[in-house]
């Protein structure tokens, strides 16, 4: 069973430009309890400001009152009691308390000797223990501590491990470790200690921060440290959720977190920090359930062969399959199946031609966008294909009218024309008016034109052009689908015309 202190609002709000308010404290704490079932939370560090006091303060009233108080901790300084008058007041009863745990820091920074430092520290925890107040020791720049001074290292935990010290933590305080010398410190840490309880505190600089803590866990440390969307200082710290799907699906381990609350989680926490979830961010990213590739889809029809243990649903999601130039029939029919959609596979053959040719414009879709790209095949077939559009120029120019020239085939026939217009489409009509005049016929009269995005879909991915044409005492609308406004209208006038000929 692998202990889970999640440090989100501690250690993740020193997150370049992230600072929750109170109410943002509370509210993700309440989450991180409730939702995910966390072991223990970091919540602030002391004597910062009277801001997070009253943070703290609210947060631990609702903890106390929720039954759940001691799962609740703050970053303590040895420095003479004031941080944990600080907590006291608070209303906490657990203290993270930070100490040196390499002899540069200790030497450099606080100009103690080894010996008065670990006086230092025991004098803190024999305060805290006079209070109630339980204490875990931090080993400030362990990673580096071990490598570079271990003989200092052993001789400060040998000196404090007979005190009341609940646990001791290590942590990757510059990122600098990998996961063989995760795995050889810490078990270095284990081997020599094995009665104490380790937890292990990795940052993100190298992009390790989740697998070295997979080899803390191999080396035998029993708790390790998260942040919910890995956030933290620079590069961040271990990411909540690949770390608890390690655990659970690489090393076979145990946690007490509730797997389904994740993604809401996640999400949460991206609203209160402003900081945006990476889309290829495993578990959390918005794309990492999404098949893009044909084949993908047709082998999920079949069997799921494209499935890994990282199913969707443990994390309260859904898999979904892209609309695109990839896109094969197996994405459009799983899109289509969630929609309560069927489709001949003739139609379903037109309609993957036009969900690549929107692809191919490097246009995005929604699942919501496909009724209306199976309602414009549907319709668009009903009249046939008498008039073609070949080809056609529009131009706009910075005063000067509009300008369109356009090719097109009427019954097999090939015409040419050029006109002036109030705008691109207006000067395309105008051009339109003149080879029908030419013919001795008459268009019908534009009476309303919309333009329309469809439910849930994107800006970047089409419109939808509906026009109503009044033609021989009778009204009736044509709609035209395309990433370009003037293009989708283009399309409807097409229909128009192939309508009137029928």
């Amino acid at each position: 069973m692998i202990e889970i202190m999640d440090t989100t609002l501690r250690d993740g709000e020193q997150t370049n430009g992230v600072s929750f308010t109170a109410h943002e404290k509370k509210n993700i704490a309440r989450l991180l309890v409730k939702e995910l079932n966390v072991d223990r939370l970091e919540i602030a560090s002391a004597r910062v400001s009277d801001g997070e006091l009253e943070a703290v303060r609210r947060i631990a009233q609702w903890a106390n009152e929720a039954g759940c108080l001691d799962r609740f901790e703050v970053l303590g300084f040895v420095d003479g009691g004031r941080s944990l008058a600080w907590i006291r007041d608070a209303g906490c009863r657990t203290m993270n308390l930070l100490c040196k745990g390499s002899l540069r820091h200790l030497t450099e920074q606080l100009r103690r000797t080894p010996e008065q430092h670990a006086a230092d520290i025991a004098e803190e925890v024999r305060r805290a223990e006079e209070v109630g107040v339980t204490v875990n020791l931090y080993l400030e720049d362990w990673s580096n501590g071990i490598n570079d001074s271990p003989d200092y290292v052993f001789a400060l935990v040998d000196a404090l491990r007979h005190l009341p010290i609940r646990r001791f933590m290590l942590p990757d305080t510059l990122g600098v470790l990998n996961p063989e010398t995760t795995y050889e410190f810490c078990r270095r840490m284990t081997e020599r200690y094995p009665e104490l309880h380790f937890d292990f505190h990795a940052h993100n600089d190298y992009g390790l921060a989740v697998a070295n803590t997979y080899m803390a866990i191999r080396a035998g440390v029993r708790g390790v440290h998260v942040t919910i969307n890995g956030l933290g200082e620079r590069a961040g710290n271990a990411t909540f959720s690949s770390t608890v799907a390690v655990i659970h699906d690489q090393l076979h381990y145990r946690t007490a977190i509730r797997e389904a609350g994740i993604y809401r989680v996640s999400k949460s926490v991206e609203t209160y920090s402003g900081i945006h979830i990476s889309p290829n961010q495993p578990i959390a990213g918005e794309n990492v359930f999404t098949q893009c590739a044909g084949v993908h889809a047709d082998g999920d029809a079949k069997s799921n062969l494209y499935c890994n243990p990282l199913v969707p649903e443990r994390f309260g999601r859904t898999r979904e399959y892209a609309l695109g130039k990839t896109s094969g029939k197996a994405n459009i029919r799983k899109n289509l199946e969630a929609l309560g959609i069927e489709l001949d596979d003739e139609t379903m053959n037109k309609v993957t031609e036009r969900v690549v040719e929107l692809g191919d414009k490097k246009e995005l879709l929604t699942q919501e966008d496909l009724p209306y790209i199976v309602s414009d095949v549907l319709r668009h077939n009903i009249h046939g294909n008498r008039i073609r559009i070949l080809n056609y120029s529009l131009s706009l120019t910075h005063g000067l009218r509009p300008v369109a020239t356009i090719k097109i085939e009427i019954d097999g026939r090939v015409y040419e024309e050029t006109a002036t217009g109030d705008g691109q489409y207006d000067a395309f009509v105008a051009a339109l008016q003149k080879i029908y005049k030419s013919l001795g016929r008459t268009l019908p009269m534009l009476t309303n034109y919309a333009v329309t995005i469809p439910p849930g879909g994107r800006t970047d991915a089409f419109v939808q052009t509906i026009i109503t044409w009044s033609h021989n005492d009778t009204e009736f609308k044509t709609r035209g689908l395309d990433a370009d406004q003037i293009e989708a209208a283009i399309k409807a006038t097409v229909k128009m015309l192939n309508k009137i000929e029928s």
